[in-house]
Order: C-alpha cells, then sequence, then structure tokens
C-alpha cells in the first residue's frame, strides 16, 4: 500500500505558461491532467502569467523537494525551469507547446502530448551544459545582433497568428534594413575584431523551423557536454548572402565561406559599435556588451530512454 498523503518527493510539479497552445490554458490544463493521471503519477499543475511568478514557482518546487519540473510551454518555459533548477540536482521536463521548441527537438522530445508526458515520467535523466549570463542561465543561445533584433520584433500578437514564420518574417526585414557592426570578441584568451551581422554564443546546435521541414545546424561541434560555448560569427552583405548561410547550415556545409566563421570557448565577452540588441534564449535583454560563460552539466533534463 502506497503511503498518504503522498511524499512532495515522489510528485511531479507541471510548470504551465497561460500564453502556450495559443493562450488557451484550461483545454491545455485538462489535457495534461489526463495524460499524467494516465500514468497514474501524483502531480500538480501551476498557471503562470510572468516570468518573475514562474520562476518563483520553479524555485519554490526546488525547496519542497518536487521529484521533477516539467516546463509546459515553449523554449522561454523551459529556460525559466532550467534556471530555477540549475545546480540543484533537481530534472526539468519539457512538454512542447510554444512558437519554438528547440531544445525538444535537440533532445528527441515526441510532438504528442502523450509521448512528452511518457518521456517526463519514464526517461532517463541526462546531465546537460548551461550558459550563464550573470545570474541568468540559458540552454540554447545567446546572441548579439541581428537574432536579437529579429527576437523583438516578432510580436507576440504575430506569433500567434502565424507562428515560427513570424520570426522568417521579422528576419527577412532586417536583413533588408541591417548594417554591420564592428564586433570585439574576448573568446577565453583570443580577441578577434570583425565586422559582422550577428555572433550566436551555442549551446544547442539543431535550430529547427517549427512546422517547416527545415533545421540548420547553428554550428559544427555544438555539443550539450562538452563544457565549451560555440562561436558562430555571421556577416552576410545583404538578404542573398544569408540565404546562402541558411543552406550551408541546413546542409552542414561549414567550410570554404567567408561570411562566416567558428571557434569555441569556456568564457566570451562581446563589444560592440555601435551597441546592438542582445538575447538569451529568444528573451532581449537589452544591448552589448554581452558578457556569457558556460556551467558545465550544470542542468538536468528528461530525455527519451
Amino acid at each position: 500500500m502506497s503511503d498518504f498523503p503522498i511524499r512532495v518527493s515522489d510528485r511531479f510539479l507541471v510548470l504551465l505558461n497561460q500564453r502556450a497552445a495559443g493562450g488557451q490554458p484550461g483545454h491545455l490544463r485538462r489535457r495534461i491532467g489526463g495524460a499524467m493521471a494516465a500514468h497514474g503519477v501524483p502531480f500538480d499543475i501551476v498557471e503562470t502569467t510572468s516570468e518573475e511568478e514562474g520562476l518563483h514557482v520553479v524555485r519554490q518546487a526546488v525547496e519542497l523537494g518536487y521529484k521533477t519540473v516539467i516546463a509546459a510551454g515553449g523554449d522561454g518555459t523551459i529556460a525559466l525551469a532550467l534556471r530555477g533548477t540549475a545546480r540543484t540536482g533537481m530534472p526539468v521536463a519539457i512538454l512542447p507547446f510554444g512558437t519554438g521548441n528547440q531544445l525538444a527537438l535537440n533532445f528527441g522530445i515526441p510532438d504528442s502530448l502523450e509521448g512528452a508526458v511518457q518521456v517526463a515520467v519514464e526517461g532517463t535523466v541526462e546531465s546537460i551544459d548551461l550558459g550563464r549570463m550573470g545570474d541568468e542561465y540559458f540552454s540554447l543561445i545567446a546572441g548579439a545582433g541581428l537574432d536579437a533584433e529579429v527576437m523583438a520584433s516578432a510580436t507576440t500578437e504575430l506569433k500567434h497568428r502565424i507562428g515560427i514564420l513570424a520570426y522568417f518574417y521579422s528576419g527577412i526585414k532586417h536583413v533588408i534594413a541591417s548594417k554591420s557592426a564592428k564586433y570585439v570578441i574576448h573568446a577565453d584568451d583570443q580577441v578577434i575584431e570583425v565586422e559582422a551581422a550577428m555572433v550566436l554564443l551555442a549551446n544547442a546546435g539543431l535550430i529547427g523551423a517549427g512546422s517547416l521541414p527545415v533545421e540548420v545546424m547553428v554550428a559544427p561541434r555544438s555539443d550539450f557536454q562538452d563544457g565549451l560555448l560555440d562561436i558562430a560569427v555571421f556577416a552576410p552583405r545583404h538578404l542573398p548572402d544569408m540565404a546562402g548561410i541558411l543552406w550551408r547550415m541546413a546542409t552542414r556545409r561549414f567550410a570554404g565561406d567567408d561570411r562566416m566563421f567558428f571557434l569555441q570557448a569556456r568564457s566570451v565577452r562581446i563589444e560592440t559599435d555601435p551597441p546592438v540588441a542582445i538575447q538569451i534564449d529568444g528573451q532581449v535583454r537589452g544591448e552589448t556588451p554581452l558578457e556569457v560563460e558556460i556551467d558545465p552539466l550544470a542542468g538536468r533534463i528528461m530525455v527519451p530512454r
């Protein structure tokens, strides 16, 4: 006979972003509850409306000793859960319901609710590196320049209307209008000066385009467990250049193109003239300078067996 009441250490905490699933959290909550109940595991679902509230919920779950935090939403919700559980040993599971589901893509988390819940409940725990900017952790990518400008201008309304295509629409506008900046990149003991449109600091390698049959590798050696950030420098001069870069990334042909180059480092500082926008995991965080370091194996995530 099982203990009653059920110990908190046996319970799952589901963090539900109210903006997930087109802003219909009530319907999604019922679906998640049904899928969790079908596995016969104890759980609590908490809906949050802001980043601050969500982070508080995750930290409370850690303090109370829940078994796992299950993040239901997009990459922002998952990044928040990883930030709140970093260096605590508590695993994070993913129910991918956002505009972008890049971490789910990288770890082979199923698109279906039932499949994702099965991984959350029955999967195995994997330790992963996390990037860190100050006290903020990120699991995917930090960036300076064009990518952050795209994130800033792809409005919530537009993302709800056309999903991942909002980023492509915004990206095309910015490639046409954008100008290069002078970047000074401090990568461990190296200093590099270059004219570029954007610099990405990647922890994740694979980036998908939602329902579109397109997947690109951000850098040739990306690895969640190598203790390094992949620095990708892109310098397109016009829209055809950007199309060429994306084609090379999609076909994994990284060498032989002077519009992009790659290196790795444990810590990176980026300065620009003029200042450009910066982002971490799709959340805009002001302007350069951007200073990031890798925290090896700081996060834990549930992946398929």
